[in-house]
């Protein structure tokens, strides 16, 4: 505890005598400072007590002592002590009255006792509480280190609950909660989600409190590197004390230890996941599962599903980004499936791959619904135009499921679905859509535009001049199967008219309408150039 009044009016040597006040005395005293000054609070922090002489004021003047009192009171001044038999023999009634009315503690000082000996009196009760804090600090750093060691990130949490006779929960990158201590407090951790992702979009070390109805919670960021890889919340009933304080950094270090360790087995991890992925897509399954052995091996043996990701802007940016795997769509994107499969127990391959990420996820589990749900969250946040411009979040193409041996085509299928979400401008486009839809959307690529309009250019040359309807004739033609009577029919034209226009239509082409790819690439060509509404 640090030095009170109390403390010091008990202090045998001091022989102090309380004037006014009396209800204060466990106010605890920051300093003790003597000053002569008419006006010391300019000179004042707060929790002083000021020791006077009066040789510059007039201590038996009822208004002078009025506002003295008062602007020392105002000041946060939490006593005041007086030494008789210097310049007045006894406390004036005026300052004993003025301290009475402000409950400003009035501290008579003998004049055998020297002011200094006060300030040294007050100098040693704050170094022995500092002592006191100091020691009790280690005794928790080595209590804290055992928990650690012994139960890990929980029985840490147990013994700083402890500590600070409180609560304390860990959260994982995502903001989830992880760990608590006690059990009960693991509903009040998770209503603090939200200030946990407001804190985490501070740059690192950060802390917040916050303010609730029954307690006071602190929470810090735990990690070195740009992005937080944890956080801790503390809750207590009132403002953390010295050695509580010190438990708490003591846990905020222990803490950041164990998540750097942990972010150099992932980077480890990481190494050997590049290792399988690159033997998977060279179809060598058996030396992935050998590379892979207990790690990943059990997501090599169930069917799972590739993720192809890449910056939805700029393809610079996206390959300075997904090469060091850095960018914030791609560690937004890998905080959301780690969390998730960490949450439960699942093995996942993430991997930096040339400008894009690749995932490896099993299929229906915790990491593949978390992709598909941030995919949902992305494509929210686009429509209501809260994505960062200057670095957009990630484009996803998913495949259909797949074992080891078939890796190599999944990838292909992740890509594709991948160019369609980029060219439909969604965040994720899973190759089942693909081979359950239909072909037409994929006909709005602007390539495709291009290579149609190009080959029915000369068609619609012919058309405008009036001598014919070529290129109705011809998609009526195409849509029949070529079947001379149905389309003539459908035109509303003679048999005979319907052939003479498609000859006209092979020799302005220079190609031949029995080749079945001819007929492919025009109708094809007609139903571009019909979405687009020409």
């Amino acid at each position: 505890m640090p030095p009170t009044l109390a403390s010091l009016v008990h202090h045998s040597a001091l022989k102090l005598t309380v004037r006014a006040g009396e209800d204060r005395l466990d106010t605890p005293v920051r300093w003790a400072h003597v000053s002569e000054l008419a006006d010391p609070v300019p000179y004042m922090e707060g929790g002083e007590l000021l020791l006077i002489t009066a040789l510059k004021l007039d201590a038996e003047d009822p208004d002078t002592m009025r506002r003295y009192v008062k602007r020392l009171v105002g000041a946060g001044v939490v006593g005041l002590g007086f030494a008789v038999g210097v310049n007045y023999p006894d406390i004036p009634d005026a300052l004993v009255e003025a301290a009475r009315a402000e409950e400003l503690p009035l501290i008579e000082v003998p004049r055998r006792t020297p002011f200094l000996a006060i300030s040294k009196a007050v100098s040693a009760a704050i170094a022995a509480d500092q002592y006191r804090a100091v020691t009790a600090g280690f005794a928790a750093q080595r209590e804290l280190t055992k928990q650690a060691l012994g139960d890990g990130a929980q029985g840490l949490l147990g013994a700083l609950a402890g500590q600070v006779d409180g609560w304390a929960a860990l959260y994982d990158a995502s903001g989830a909660v992880v760990a608590t201590a006690p059990e009960w407090a693991a509903r009040r951790a998770a209503r603090l989600t939200p200030d946990v992702e407001r804190l985490r979009e501070r740059p690192a070390p950060a802390s917040l409190v916050v303010a609730g109805a029954d307690d006071r919670v602190e929470l810090h960021t735990l990690g070195t590197g740009r992005r937080p890889r944890a956080a801790l919340a503390v809750g207590t009933a009132s403002t953390l004390g010295t050695a509580e304080r010190y438990a708490v950094h003591s846990a905020i270090a222990l803490l950041t230890l164990t998540t750097e360790r942990s972010r150099s087995l992932q980077d480890a991890e990481a190494r050997i996941g590049s290792a399988v992925l690159r033997m998977l897509l060279a179809g060598e399954p058996d030396h992935a599962r050998a590379v892979a052995g207990d790690l990943y091996g059990g997501l090599l043996d169930a069917p799972f599903r590739l993720v192809v990701a890449e910056s939805a802007g700029p393809a610079e940016a996206a390959g300075e980004a997904a090469g060091a795997a850095e960018g914030a769509w791609s560690a937004e994107l890998v905080d959301a499936v780690e969390s998730a499969a960490a949450r439960f127990g699942e093995a996942l391959l993430v991997v930096p791959y040339g400008e894009r990420l690749v995932l490896l996820v099993a299929d229906g589990g915790a990491a593949h619904l978390a992709t598909v749900e941030y995919a949902a969250l992305l494509d929210a946040r686009r429509a209501e135009g809260r994505e960062p411009a200057e670095e957009p979040g990630p484009l996803m193409g998913l495949s259909a499921p797949a074992g080891p041996i078939a890796a190599a085509p999944a990838y292909k299928q992740a890509e594709q679905a991948l160019s369609v979400a980029r060219r439909r401008g969604r965040s994720l486009v899973e190759h089942e859509e693909l081979a359950a839809g239909s072909v037409l959307p994929l006909l709005a690529d602007d390539a495709v535009r291009a290579f149609a309009d190009g080959l029915l250019r000369a068609l619609r040359e012919h058309d405008a001049t009036g001598r014919g309807d070529l290129v109705a004739s011809l998609r009526a033609w195409l849509s029949r199967h070529g079947q001379w009577d149905a389309a003539a029919a459908d035109l509303g034209v003679h048999r005979h008219t319907l052939r003479y226009r498609m000859r006209r239509v092979e020799e302005i082409l220079g190609r031949s309408l029995d080749d079945p790819d001819v007929r492919m690439e025009l109708w094809l060509s007609l139903k571009a150039t019909s979405a687009a509404g020409e």
